[in-house]
């Protein structure tokens, strides 16, 4: 049945469908995605550099503990993101994720082998950990009021010692966590038969975050409170219901990051959590989202926490040898002059878009022309697309005559107007 709702009743073909996503591509690399652009050529240059240091960096042992070591902050970062989008922060995810597992594994009785415990039964426990945190978050920040900062630092140091607590009150001991360490659940996160499952994992969890918050009520209306709160409150959304459900998103993903980092390092205790929140956090933000809220790149929280594995282990890999430098300590410095420069550049975006233009005779032509010139392409998809339709196929040739004629204004009236503002 053909669909009355799009223009003469017809769905798109795979020409238009191809042409209007390559539209749309430009269209973002042009705005969103140029800060995307660099970092993937920088992170590719930054590999390229540490290979030539050291040419066991391209080895694949390396590439298989990087990408270990990418999934849990990936995932981490993945789930902060909706925070950051909504203008807050969620400092507590590093040692929710930790904690749930350590409380999970003392609730289990897990140990070194698959039969010690019930190791399928930690996998509920920890997510459920994680999303609880996460809504307690949500409950402190939208109902309570309290500032995101001081709300999540609270639960940070909650989760911290509860976790400990109750897993030393249950063990009887104060001794590390045990999980397997190898078996069913490295198969499943990390590593199967030597190929790194947890990469597709990740890209499972990017498109499926890239869809929530750009093709969902959800992801609009937490990108909205980010944008202007009192706005979206005054418009009838509910602003506290979708900040929570940020913050619960946050916290989830914070339980899925521990399942990977569990199954990549089975042996855990509770202080093995400090500092993988600023990690992920500082992934965001090299990544694009904006640092008040507003506006999210969710491609980017992958591709900013990529490189930032890329320098830690090119880092430790090129002061392995003879060097008195601790790599930690300078990748803890090249950290925060990247997350500098990438908060400094977003001020920097948002002091020259909230700058007046002045629109000029040939830029406002040009830009009209382009507008009309796209809408007409759309309708010529369409028509295109339209099968066995005498109306179709004369409205696409009138079309092509009026594209004709607006891109003869591109190329001679726009130029001449230019030359005569000169």
């Amino acid at each position: 049945m053909k669909n009355q709702n799009t223009p003469f009743g017809a769905k798109l073909n795979l020409r238009g469908s191809v042409r209007q996503s390559g539209v749309k591509l430009t269209k973002y690399l042009k705005t969103s995605g140029k800060q995307n652009i660099v970092i993937v050529f920088a992170t590719i240059a930054l590999f390229v550099i540490f290979t030539l240091i050291n040419p066991g960096f391209a080895d694949k042992s390396v590439l298989l503990t990087m990408s270990k070591s990418l999934v849990p902050y990936a995932i981490l970062a993945l789930g902060v993101t909706f925070v950051i989008a909504t203008g807050g922060i969620d400092l507590s995810i590093g040692t929710v994720c930790i904690g749930s597992s350590v409380l999970a594994g003392a609730i289990c009785s897990t140990g070194v082998t698959q039969d010690e415990g019930t190791l399928w039964l930690t996998i509920p426990i920890i997510l459920l950990t994680g999303l609880l945190f996460g809504l307690l978050n949500g409950i402190l920040v939208a109902k309570c009021k309290i500032a995101p900062f001081i709300a999540t630092l609270g639960t940070m140091l909650v989760s911290r010692g509860l976790t400990a607590v109750i897993s030393e009150a249950v063990r009887e001991t104060s001794s590390a966590v045990k999980y397997p360490t190898t078996g069913w659940m490295q198969k499943v996160f990390t590593n199967y038969n030597g190929f790194p499952v947890g990469i597709i994992w990740v890209l499972g969890l990017l498109v499926i975050c890239m869809i929530v918050m750009y093709k969902t009520k959800i992801g609009r209306y937490i990108l909205a409170i980010g944008s202007n709160e009192e706005a979206t409150r005054l418009s009838g959304i509910n602003v506290d219901k979708y900040k929570i459900i940020a913050y619960a998103i946050g916290g989830f993903f914070a339980g899925l990051a521990a399942l990977f980092y569990t199954a990549s390092n089975p042996s855990l205790t509770i202080a093995g959590g400090n500092g993988m929140e600023l990690d992920a956090i500082a992934g965001v933000y090299i990544g694009g989202t904006s640092t008040t809220g507003g506006s999210a790149s969710v491609a980017g929280t992958l591709l900013g926490s990529m490189i930032l594995v890329v320098i830690r282990q090119g880092l430790n890999m090129a002061l392995s040898s003879g060097s008195v430098v601790s790599a930690t300590n300078i990748t803890y410095a090249v950290t925060g002059v990247i997350v500098v420069g990438a908060v400094l550049l977003d001020v920097l975006k948002k002091k020259s878009a909230a700058r007046v233009k002045i629109e000029k005779d040939y830029e406002k032509l040009a830009n009209e022309t382009k507008e009309k010139i796209e809408s007409l392409k759309v309708e010529q998809d369409y028509a295109l697309s339209a099968k066995d339709n005498a109306e179709a196929v004369a409205r696409a040739a009138e079309i092509e005559k009026e594209l004709a004629e607006l891109k003869k204004v591109l190329k001679v009236d726009v130029p001449a107007m230019k030359a005569a503002n000169k």
